[in-house]
Formats: C-alpha cells, sequence, structure tokens
C-alpha cells in the first residue's frame, strides 16, 4: 500500500536503492522500498546521467552526498518522495579505483520521533576530520554538537575508522569513553553505531557513520566482514540488540571460530558474489526474525576489502 510506512519497526532509514552504471547512465538495481509501490515504481523507470540527480551527483563529484531537504533541489522524485513522507536522503558511491560501481541510497522521513544520524566527515586542511554533512532527524542537541566537532585521527569512531582504513562498530554510545560525543549521544538515545570509510577517487579521505536509536533503529542488527582471498568473507564484529555479540567467546581470552560467507550463498554471499551493494526484503536466507537486509562492500587496492552489513 501506498502512503506513509506503516510497519513494526519505525526505521529511521525507510528506503534502501541501488543504482548502477549502464550505458553511461545509472540504472536501478534493486531496492527495498518498504511498501512504497509508486514510489518504487518511478524509480525503475528513472535513469540518471553524470551529475543528475543525488545518484549522479554523487557519481560526478565521487563523494558521498547527503540530501536534507527536497523542495527546489536537484531531487526528481521530490512529490511522490513527499507523498510516501520521505524528505532526506544520502547518497554513497562504491568506487574500485576510478571505477564506479555503484550507489547506495538511502532514504529519511522526517518527524518529531525519528531519531538517528548519517554523517559524512572528510579532512581539513589541519589534517583533521570535520562534519562534512549530517541527517540526524529531531536530533537537534546533537546534530549541533557534532557540527561543532572535529577528530585527529584516531580519535572518536570517525578518527578511529580513518586511522584503520577500515569499518568499525561502536557500541554503548551514550556512556562509552571512547565515544567522544557521549553525553550528546545519551541524551539523544543513540546507542551504537557504525562506521566506515569511503575511498573514492583522487584519495580525499570520508568516512559515513550510520548511529542508531533503539525507538528508530538504523538496524536492529550490525555485522562487519573482512573479505578473504578466494570470494570468502568473515565475520570480525557484530552486534545484535536481541542476541548481543555475534560470536561466542571461549573464556580463555580467545575467540571461537568466526563465522563464515561465500560466494552466492545468503546475503552476505550475494555482495561476495555480485560485487555491488545488496538490498533485499522479504528473501530467503535471512536471519530469522528480519525482514530485510542491505550490504555495502568497500574496494582498496583492486579488491573488495570489507562488507558492512545491517539487518531490520
Amino acid at each position: 500500500m501506498d502512503g506513509k510506512i506503516d510497519t513494526p519497526t519505525d526505521t529511521f532509514i525507510q528506503v534502501a536503492e541501488v543504482w548502477v552504471p549502464k550505458d553511461d547512465v545509472l540504472v536501478y538495481a534493486a531496492g527495498d522500498t518498504n511498501g512504497l509501490g509508486a514510489f518504487e515504481e518511478a524509480s525503475r523507470g528513472t535513469r540518471f546521467a553524470k551529475g543528475e540527480g543525488l545518484p549522479g551527483k554523487a557519481w560526478a563529484e565521487a563523494r558521498p552526498v547527503v540530501l536534507k531537504g527536497f523542495d527546489g533541489s536537484y531531487f526528481k522524485r521530490t512529490e511522490l518522495a513527499k507523498e510516501a513522507g520521505l524528505s532526506a536522503a544520502v547518497a554513497v558511491p562504491v568506487f574500485d579505483g576510478d571505477t564506479l560501481k555503484a550507489v547506495l541510497v538511502v532514504l529519511c522521513g522526517d518527524d518529531a520521533e525519528r531519531i538517528g544520524a548519517i554523517e559524512v566527515w572528510t579532512a581539513n586542511r589541519d589534517g583533521l576530520l570535520m562534519l562534512d554533512d549530517g541527517y540526524y532527524g529531531a536530533a537537534e542537541e546533537f546534530a549541533f554538537v557534532s557540527q561543532h566537532t572535529c577528530f585527529p585521527r584516531g580519535q572518536g569512531l570517525p578518527g578511529g575508522v580513518w586511522a584503520a582504513d577500515a569499518p568499525i562498530l561502536m557500541r554503548d554510545l551514550g556512556s562509552g569513553y571512547k565515544f567522544v560525543r557521549a553525553s550528546a549521544a545519551g541524551k539523544a538515545g543513540l546507542t551504537s553505531g557504525i562506521g566506515l570509510p569511503v575511498r573514492v577517487p583522487g584519495g580525499t579521505p570520508y568516512v559515513l557513520t550510520l548511529l542508531s536509536a533503539l525507538g528508530t533503529p538504523i538496524a536492529r542488527r550490525f555485522e562487519v566482514w573482512a573479505v578473504k582471498r578466494g570470494g570468502k568473507a568473515v565475520l570480525i564484529d557484530g552486534v545484535c540488540e536481541r542476541e548481543g555479540a555475534l560470536w561466542r567467546d571461549d573464556g580463555d581470552g580467545t575467540r571461537a571460530e568466526a563465522p563464515k560467507a561465500e560466494a552466492w550463498k545468503g546475503p552476505v554471499g550475494q555482495v561476495l558474489g555480485t560485487g555491488l551493494p545488496v538490498v533485499q526484503r522479504g528473501a530467503g536466507g535471512l536471519p530469522a526474525g528480519y525482514g530485510a537486509f542491505v550490504g555495502l562492500p568497500s574496494y582498496g587496492g583492486g579488491a573488495m576489502t570489507h562488507i558492512v552489513a545491517w539487518y531490520i
């Protein structure tokens, strides 16, 4: 049914789409519009040239792009988005070297209850990470704090991702000593966050952070996978609000054998097999109790290095 999204999980991200290059334009490859039939139909029939619309802008500018309002903007599906209660979007390009593999677009609503954060950080001339842009829903105080915070390499979630050049999952944001904005996060109800490097041509550092609240979560489950040779991946970190950590500790300081994924087997395997972001809803292979999956790959040195996944 079209109109406002009505699901048991009132998520911060309401729509996710994958756009891939074909014949010098971006075409719709997959998506989870969560019942928004008219919006999905319009997306399937839309093409974006380089620099056109939100996906085309992320492609042309080779960087993540945050769009916090559609009216009067370059967004092409404004009326349908407004009818569906969507009011903000973030486009994340996936490059392998200089080659664009895909653009992941996530869209959010805007109301008095929706809290979370999707942030893009980049380095300034002083070698500090500054907020390039972000969308926070109703978390206005946290947005203000973020706009006035900078991170040296290695500090906080963005700085840690920058230093490691790898995804990092962080728990207990409101009380964690490693999270620089812990006080503001606690007041906003933000509980867990994940950060990942967005590698683009030219080498400008970008870090994407997704911060989740219990009431309107970005995800019920986060995973970080390291991609190994031979088309396999191993789970190196993960957290679920129901299960806690997604691996078993043997009790002697060592971790039991971590879960693995193979190409084309299960949702993470689809990312490995296609080499593209994967968005699924209601597909087979999802863990019990989850209705949707988003998997976002990261490339470096000519190969896929990591997959960040979240489940709703």
